[in-house]
């Protein structure tokens, strides 16, 4: 039964490159017009929104929320998820009527066409070079204004798919500090399980997506930074854990293959 799936999967997933790359073309007119000033980043994002719900929901899936805290409108968040899925990115983008900007690795920007408008809602990033993350400071501040958002993947890749959740990077925490924005630590149970890196797994289903109580940064200091980590890691690792259809995934034979991840 397993290899009888395959010849579905293959062409379940090349749908998946085709509907990105006609939608992107479709609305590539709109996301060029909004995507030369920032004061129009806000309608870019509207249009990112709809590339996002097409792919989502033109692959099968649909979303199922539990907010345990709601954003407000005009005021900044740095959005921290787990990340196993190419989906995750898009899940974020679908969901948030908040402007976010992503902070990700400078390599895709080679990529034509997808590269010019990646730069306009990431900011790249190049982990190699000292400058190139010092940079990331100044150009966020330049962007956290008038409500929009970061969104920063803490674990900086796809672990390996039996890793319930890997260690956290700096990034996320630092900044959330520096700019005195609350952290609002997100939880994706299905994108690993529904849309691996994997070209052989999957299927359309129901993403789970839990939104946990926001975690104020005012008054804190880079001092504090390893104790935040912590506490955010330890709600999203626990919450993973205590899911049986993310364990019983996690925990599949054979599951160690790495698939690395563009953001």
């Amino acid at each position: 039964m397993k290899y009888l799936k395959i010849p579905f999967l293959l062409i379940w997933r090349i749908w998946f490159y085709t509907l990105m790359i006609v939608t992107i073309l479709v609305l590539s007119p709109f996301m060029l017009l909004f995507s030369f000033k920032e004061e129009q980043y806000h309608l870019f994002w509207k249009v990112a929104r709809i590339l996002s719900k097409v792919l989502v929901y033109g692959m099968g899936f649909r979303l199922k929320e539990q907010n345990d805290q709601i954003t407000e409108i005009d005021k900044s968040y740095m959005f921290c998820p787990n990340h196993a899925s190419l989906m995750d990115a898009f899940v974020l983008i679908a969901l948030s009527k908040n402007p976010i900007v992503f902070v990700g690795k400078h390599e895709l920007i080679k990529i034509p066409v997808f590269g010019f408008f990646y730069k306009k809602v990431v900011i790249v990033v190049d982990r190699s070079c000292s400058e190139s993350r010092k940079r990331v400071y100044e150009l966020a501040k330049k962007r956290l204004h008038n409500g929009t958002s970061m969104a920063i993947f803490p674990e900086g890749l796809v672990p390996t798919e039996n890793i319930v959740l890997a260690p956290f990077k700096n990034g996320a925490f630092s900044l959330a500090i520096e700019f005195e924005i609350p952290i609002v630590p997100q939880v994706y149970y299905d994108c690993k399980r529904l849309f691996s890196w994997d070209f052989f797994k999957g299927s359309p289903g129901i993403f789970r997506i839990h939104q946990h109580a926001f975690i104020e940064t005012k008054g804190l200091t880079l001092q504090d930074m390893e104790k935040l980590k912590q506490q955010v890691f330890n709600i999203i690792e626990d919450d993973l854990l205590s899911d049986k259809k993310y364990m019983n995934d996690t925990n599949r034979p054979n599951n160690e293959r790495e698939f690395k991840s563009p953001l």
